[in-house]
């Protein structure tokens, strides 16, 4: 198990002074690149090794978001890894600590020359250390969307959504997606599945459908292929 503590900063925050589903994102992503580069697996060791952590899918669920000022843990902790694929949970907890978000994780080591899987190593496995999964409803990781639903503008990759990776970080993905919702729809949970990565002046052409009280969001190239789906419930 891997913990920061934190405090809810005003800029992490909507018009109601809560914690943002985005900075919640950021929270957790954060956690983990801490974990690794406390582990001596971080990015540098990735570099050296021509090898990057993918995310594949998202499933965060949120009790309550935090308010502004408020005291927070954040924790993640891988609890399996086998071939090419890690599984990670991740969790923040108010000052008493009961939860306010869980999360489910899974990512793909790939070989960054070859863009291939690369085996994940004992090495990984030892320096991380696996935990027991996290209590929670898990869901599915392929998420279906519907038809019926319509097109929107185009959104062009531009230099703010990349990360050290240069492609889009997963949480721009999820932003551009949360940027079609409908006006004043809540989130309690959000499922994520990455289709493919995409890169500077990349073109995501959007696809909004809902159903039973769901919002899924998919973000296509020119030929309708997916780079990210998304789930809103």
């Amino acid at each position: 198990m891997y913990t920061f503590e934190s405090r809810i900063r005003y800029s992490e925050t909507d018009q109601n002074g809560r914690l943002t589903l985005s900075a919640l994102i950021n929270y957790f992503q954060d956690c983990s690149t801490f974990h690794s580069e406390d582990a001596g697996l971080g990015i540098e060791y990735l570099r050296d090794r021509k090898l990057v952590w993918v995310l594949s899918s998202w499933q965060i669920v949120a009790e309550r978001y935090p308010l502004l000022g408020e005291k927070v843990t954040v924790g993640t902790q891988p609890y399996d890894m086998k071939g090419f694929l890690g599984y990670r949970n991740f969790w923040m907890t108010d000052a008493e600590g009961r939860y306010l978000a869980k999360a489910n994780s899974l990512w793909s080591l790939l070989n960054t020359e070859t863009a291939r899987p690369s085996q994940v190593t004992q090495e990984m496995v030892e320096g991380y250390g696996m935990g027991s999964r996290l209590e929670m409803d898990y869901a599915p990781r392929k998420i279906a969307v519907p038809q019926g639903g319509t097109f929107r503008e185009p959104i062009v990759v531009n230099s703010h959504h990349l990360d050290t990776n240069h492609h889009v970080n997963n949480q721009k993905f999820v932003d551009m997606a949360m940027d079609l919702l409908p006006d004043g729809q809540a989130v309690g949970q959000l499922r994520a599945e990455y289709k493919k990565q995409a890169f500077l002046n990349d073109v995501l052409k959007p696809y909004v459908a809902e159903a039973e009280g769901k919002t899924v969001v998919s973000l296509t190239d020119e030929a309708g292929q997916p780079y990210m789906i998304a789930e809103f419930s």
